[in-house]
């Protein structure tokens, strides 16, 4: 009987491991479609973090406000930008890494929220927040608008003089 290590062996030898287990590769065909404001930086922020997370991205610099409406995303829960990836939409300052398990997990949903624009979600990290971090949340959106908690992000405690 073959063990695990001798047929990872023979799986690499025939170069089917890399497509396997190099996740940003795999990454690379998932398109993700933007909409922002052309001159929005925190947007731009949010899309180089796609970028670095192994994501194709197709920005349309047209403002997002019609595409949210057309896609279904309820404006209580806008932001600066909304996204489409596999069927899903997304709102806001999603991390990647969210963006990976919803595409994994395959809930019956819209998609993801991130109301407004916390500080220190992706796109809104840069030097200019100088480190603050305000807690936030990941929404799973459903179809009918409810939402329900799907990753929450913990802040700083900071001191105010």
């Amino acid at each position: 009987m073959m063990q695990r290590r001798q047929l990872l062996r023979a799986i690499s030898s025939l170069g089917l491991v890399a497509p396997i287990f190099y996740f940003p590769s795999f990454a690379q065909t998932i398109i993700v479609e933007v909409w922002k404001d052309p001159n929005c930086g925190c947007c731009q922020s949010w899309v180089d973090h796609l970028e670095a997370n192994g994501f194709k991205v197709d920005v349309r610099n047209v403002g997002n406000t019609a595409a949210r409406k057309r896609l279904g995303m309820p404006e209580k829960l806008g932001s600066c930008h909304t996204a489409k990836v596999n069927g899903y939409v997304l709102e806001g300052h999603v991390p990647a890494a969210d963006i990976r398990k919803l595409l994994a997990d395959r809930p019956i949903a819209l998609g993801l929220a991130v109301p407004g624009m916390p500080i220190g979600s992706p796109g809104m990290d840069g030097p200019e927040y100088k480190g603050r971090k305000d807690s936030f949340e990941v929404l799973l959106v459903q179809k009918n608008g409810n939402t329900e908690s799907f990753t929450r992000y913990a802040g700083q405690n900071r001191i105010v003089m």
